[in-house]
């Protein structure tokens, strides 16, 4: 063993030795410093190299895309950097301000602006007929990919056969006559809605109604203050879990945001409102930029990473739901995920599992996020002009007496003037106001302009419904305007669910639901806003615009308990330090 240890040893003298005499000798080492110097070089040299190279192929790239549209978009007015990429459209939708932004550039140039190097927003009534109407022939762009969570599903899919093949698979599910077996369903989640708020209104911490109230009979009740856009949250969200998987999430019992998320096969629990809205405003930005960008726009800002986390979050909470409905045998239940389930195409086939939690992901997304604003944005309008609001409430007690429960659906969808504020309400304040992308599949003459195949066009649902040629006072909330003789005539001008063939399926289950709660909530509470002078309803957009905060005073208006005052998380901070202050001195 010594003689072995002793032999190594040697062994490595030796090697150390030939090392210093031939490599490490001042002419080696100049030798092989030269070589380092010139393979750092070189690589330097190919990194210089691959940097500009980098650059000239991007200027070439988005040069090619103004050069190949030059003589078609060039004529039409836009943002400069609109005739090279769509980067500053994206910047836009990142904020939450698109169609606010959009809407400013049509205000200067006109009906038709360039908002990317080969898109066009088209501002006109007509058009809608030629960007979403059917038999046209469009599909929808690359924008939609960004909305792909599990698999595709019926609002993101973009080959129109796939799209004709779940269409006839669901259509059935939202008919007329299917969604009234969803009544009962409804009423339940509104009827423990009511007792949640009733709840609320008889706490402590009432406070005297502020003397710019709309009606002075009212002054010597007292209010609870309430946000009420968490409570339309949890109520939406409710109902779409009870019809989509068979049980509600608890959020009106808990009074918290809160739903169980399957990830990486354990269930935890996560914030489902904010993780919707976070899902909304992130996809609405990566399908705003340019494609190749998207996978790396999470190293250049950490909001794009935890968009991406809800977004896997949000299909968590579909995936949980629908594995635990699946497992639960014999259910008799005719919702929305049973007919889904049996659903079958024209081959006889039905939705293999990815399908089937796409769908639901769809409806869990469709049927919450809408519905709870569109019921905030409602409530607000209303209360906000005490003519309308003293019109409705007569309209509502000549007609449905002294009820105070849940109003049915048979009893409210006939009330005109009802009617007429849901209407007025979709139209000011379009629940998706940016205009949907559309590929033209042909070259299209439309009003003097030639829009080339593969052109992509969008309507914006904003410009439509705030079009003065056709409203007169777009932005005056005026309910009326629907009860007039020519109210027909401005139906082509109202596309609160998109028209054509894609537009929104759910539309039937969706007004079902917005006349059943707006009747209900009005009929059984008294509202007021904190601020009757704040003149616009917040909001932030994402695919959808959303009311932001917002808060109400309640409950029954006959019973001898407190009404909801209305006002924003800042006003209703405000409010109550004014009060405490007062209580002081």
């Amino acid at each position: 063993m010594v003689d072995v240890v002793a032999e190594t040893d040697h062994n490595c003298s030796q090697i150390k030795s030939f090392i210093r005499q031939q490599l490490l000798s001042p002419e080696r080492q100049s030798t092989i410093s030269k070589i380092m110097m010139l393979v750092i070089g070189l690589i330097a040299a190919f990194l210089e190299y691959s940097i500009l190279l980098g650059l000239v192929g991007i200027s070439c790239y988005y040069l090619t895309g103004y050069l190949r549209n030059k003589h078609q978009l060039n004529r039409y007015p836009g943002p400069f950097l609109a005739k090279f990429s769509r980067l500053w459209l994206g910047y836009a939708t990142r904020f939450g301000n698109r169609y606010q932004i959009i809407h400013q550039l049509h205000q200067k140039h006109g009906r038709f602006v360039r908002i990317a190097p080969n898109e066009l927003s088209i501002a006109d009534p007509d058009a809608v007929h030629i960007v979403l109407g059917h038999g046209t022939g469009t599909t929808k762009s690359k924008f939609y990919d960004a909305f792909v969570a599990i698999h595709r599903g019926l609002f993101n899919t973009r080959d129109r056969a796939d799209h004709t093949r779940k269409r006839k698979i669901i259509s059935s599910t939202f008919s007329q006559k299917s969604i009234l077996e969803f009544e009962p369903y409804i009423a339940d989640t509104l009827a423990c809605f009511l007792r949640k708020m009733d709840q609320v209104a008889s706490e402590p911490n009432l406070v005297q109604l502020p003397s710019h109230s709309w009606d002075s009979k009212h002054l010597d009740k007292h209010w609870r203050i309430i946000d009420i856009l968490p409570w339309f949250n949890y109520l939406a969200f409710d109902i779409i879990g009870d019809l989509a998987f068979g049980e509600r999430f608890g959020m009106i019992e808990r009074g918290a945001d809160i739903a169980a998320v399957e990830k990486e096969g354990k269930v935890i629990y996560l914030p489902a409102i904010q993780i919707l809205n976070e899902r909304g405003e992130f996809s609405a930005t990566q399908g705003s930029l340019p494609a190749g960008l998207r996978p790396y726009m999470k190293y250049i800002d950490p909001w794009f990473s935890r968009g991406a986390a809800s977004v896997q979050n949000l299909t968590g909470i579909a995936t949980n739901q629908v594995n635990l409905r699946i497992s639960q045998t014999g259910q008799s239940r005719r919702d929305l995920l049973a007919r889904l389930q049996t659903g079958q195409d024209a081959d006889g086939n039905p939705m293999g599992k990815d399908e089937l939690i796409a769908e639901a992901l769809t409806q869990l997304i469709a049927g919450s996020d809408t519905t709870s604003n569109s019921s905030c944005a409602i409530l607000w309008w209303v209360v906000k002009h005490p003519e309308v609001h003293k019109r409705l409430m007569e309209e509502l007690d000549e007609h449905l007496g002294t009820e105070e429960g849940v109003i049915s659906y048979a009893d409210c969808k006939e009330l005109k003037y009802l009617n007429a504020c849901i209407n007025e309400t979709l139209r000011i304040h379009s629940t998706s106001s940016i205009g949907l992308p559309r590929i033209l599949p042909q070259t299209v003459s439309f009003k003097g302009h030639i829009l080339p195949k593969g052109l992509v066009c969008s309507v914006p649902t904003f410009e439509i419904h705030h079009d003065p040629d056709v409203w007169g006072d777009p932005f005056i909330f005026r309910p009326e305007r629907w009860l007039e003789p020519n109210a027909k005539d401005r139906e082509k001008a109202f596309m609160p669910f998109s028209c054509g063939p894609r537009s929104c399926i759910g539309r039937n289950l969706a007004m079902m639901e917005l006349y059943m709660i707006t009747s209900t909530i009005f009929k059984r509470y008294e509202f007021a806003l904190v601020d009757p002078n704040l003149a616009e309803l917040e909001t932030r957009e994402g695919f959808l615009r959303k009311t932001a905060i917002f808060g109400m005073s309640t409950p029954p208006r006959r019973a001898p308990t407190s009404p909801f005052l209305l006002g924003t998380v800042a006003q209703l901070v405000e409010h109550m330090l004014n009060r405490l202050s007062s209580l002081a001195s």
